[in-house]
């Protein structure tokens, strides 16, 4: 295989964050699930905004922040997602390459204003979002770069990315243009909710191979397979999936082949400010060591420090530069 130019190529929707505090009966009050994801419209998503408390703007996006923490991490990190030339489009073009990633999707003049995501967060630090998708589902076959893709070691899709058709032929668009490469391709199962959506085709992608390394959470492993028993579905995932990745909270995380289970434990948090981002985090520190050709357990535990120091902030973007924390620990030379 020759040469990667990029080690992860992120792939998913372009979205500014608007994070606020919020006790659990305002999202009674709302209709909304505590810890889910919501797919909204412009017009509730103004209506959840002027109700929202003061709140805080950062981009984000889950395959954007991915690829924030890969660059955070000193990694070679690049995103595709599409934003509308407005103010908060530029304000996502700017932070993501402020940050480190290599982002070159132009913006659209006309259509749907970029995406934003309103972000409550409850007093013990679970986040409960609401989305509206905007421009971002706009994404189109012809926004994949070909050469991008065929010089990343990963390309790493979003499951959100699978809502909006055109998006999905995005996405396996992509898939073809990497596999063609002798690339590797990831996909995060994003959000349980989503998985319930398009359990049939998750699960397709990965028994066909379209997929080669799948990240999930535990709702999310048990919504694919149906069950709330997670040892059968594990079970069941490493009969069906090349290599995945499953994390636990605070029971730490494994990382599964149909040969072998590795697992490490949570890392330690002194204090759960807000659980936006940490499995966009841990993804990233997981791929970072996994391009670096590092082991399993190394990037398990890569993974577990990232997803650890985010949840100890407010937002889903490293604050502070990550490769001098795994430095720190021993993970990365």
């Amino acid at each position: 295989m020759t040469a990667t130019a990029l080690d992860v190529l992120a792939i998913g929707n372009a979205i500014v964050d608007v994070l606020s505090r919020a006790e659990e009966d305002f999202l009674a009050q709302n209709g909304m699930a505590k810890g889910g994801m919501a797919l909204i419209d412009e017009a509730r998503a103004e209506a959840v905004y002027a109700a929202m408390g003061p709140g805080t703007e950062a981009s984000g996006g889950s395959a954007a922040n991915t690829a924030a923490g890969i660059a955070s991490l000193g990694g070679r990190a690049g995103f595709i997602g599409r934003v509308k030339a407005d103010a908060l489009g530029t304000v996502f073009g700017h932070d993501i390459r402020a940050a480190g990633v290599a982002y070159s999707t132009p913006a659209a003049t006309d259509g749907p204003a970029t995406a934003r995501c309103l972000i409550l967060v409850t007093p013990d630090g679970e986040r409960t979002m609401n989305t509206y998708l905007g421009a971002a589902q706009n994404l189109t076959v012809a926004d994949i770069d070909q050469a991008a893709v065929e010089s990343a070691a990963v390309t790493y899709l979003e499951g959100y990315l699978w809502d909006p058709p055109p998006a999905k032929e995005a996405f396996l668009a992509a898939a073809r243009l990497a596999h063609g490469a002798g690339r590797k391709v990831a996909l995060s199962l994003s959000d349980a909710f989503c998985v319930d959506r398009y359990r049939a085709e998750f699960r397709a992608l990965v028994k066909d191979g379209t997929v080669d390394l799948v990240f999930c959470n535990e709702g999310e492993l048990k919504s694919l397979y149906a069950t709330a028993d997670f040892d059968a579905a594990l079970v069941a995932l490493r009969g069906e999936a090349r290599e995945a990745v499953v994390t636990r909270s605070e029971k730490g995380a494994s990382f599964v082949t149909a040969g072998a289970v590795v697992s490490v434990p949570a890392h330690p948090v002194e204090r759960v400010v807000d659980t936006t981002g940490a499995g966009d985090l841990f993804a990233a520190g997981f791929l970072s060591a996994y391009t670096r050709g590092l082991d399993p357990a190394t990037a398990l535990r890569l993974g577990a420090l990232a997803a650890g120091e985010i949840i100890g902030q407010m937002g889903a973007r490293p604050q502070r530069p990550l490769l001098d924390l795994a430095r720190e620990a021993g993970l990365i030379l």
